[in-house]
């Protein structure tokens, strides 16, 4: 069975550019095309789409409708995966799109649309409950730690677990059911993780965010329920 696609692009050029390149690949439909937020989200209700592709940028606001719209589908259809798509390489987008977890959700520059292997590739891997994360924005906020990514080597079996579920945007009271442990020994593991990562003067969402899009640049998948 095809990728179902339901794609947001207010540029109508770029959109039927677009378009037409997963046309081209029989793995992918493309399903429905939108201009703006309401109707993005309008598509996703009637569709049911097993991705979104959309520009982080469209109207109302042409602000962050791309990011505010993967975190409404996380309530109203959490089996839809997000990619979005942005010319900024600023790490802070990809912080706010995986604030509520990394499964099926992807964050890709533009520049890479036209490879049809690694786009049609992303879609892939966020239906079936993945991440992509473009490599730039991993390099960032590796230079911003200036630590290199090697640092997860540093970390145990037990906080690699720990990480996992944590990808998963799972809170320290789920994690703890899932790894039959208390919530207090979990505290402990993440304030471990963070010390070892060299998170530990940020915000407490971001040194989560940070710790997992650190954990998928080398490979980690979010374990799947």
């Amino acid at each position: 069975m095809p990728i179902r696609v339901v794609m947001a692009e207010d540029n109508f050029l770029i959109r039927e550019g677009v378009r037409e390149l997963l046309a081209s690949d029989p793995d992918v439909e493309v399903v429905a095309t939108c201009g703006d937020y309401d109707s993005l989200i309008a598509a996703v209700d009637r569709e049911k789409p097993d991705v979104v592709l959309t520009d982080i940028r469209m109207p109302p606001t042409e602000t962050d409708e791309g990011i505010r719209a993967a975190a409404a589908l996380r309530e109203t259809n959490p089996d839809t995966g997000v990619v979005v798509l942005s010319q900024y390489d600023e790490p802070d987008y990809a912080l706010a799109l995986l604030e509520r977890g990394a499964r099926g959700r992807g964050y890709l520059l533009k520049q890479r649309v036209s490879d049809l292997d690694q786009l049609v590739g992303a879609l892939r891997e966020v239906a079936r409950g993945g991440s992509v994360i473009d490599p730039k924005i991993v390099e960032g906020l590796v230079s911003a730690r200036s630590k290199a990514p090697s640092a997860l080597d540093q970390l145990t079996a037990r906080e690699r677990e720990v990480l996992e579920e944590m990808a998963q945007g799972k809170n320290n009271a789920a994690i703890a059911g899932a790894l039959v442990l208390t919530e207090r020994a979990i505290e402990r593991h993440i304030n471990s993780i963070f010390s070892k990562l060299g998170l530990t003067q940020e915000k407490d969402v971001h040194r989560r965010v940070k710790a997992v899009l650190l954990f998928l640049s080398e490979g980690g998948t979010p374990g799947r329920t």
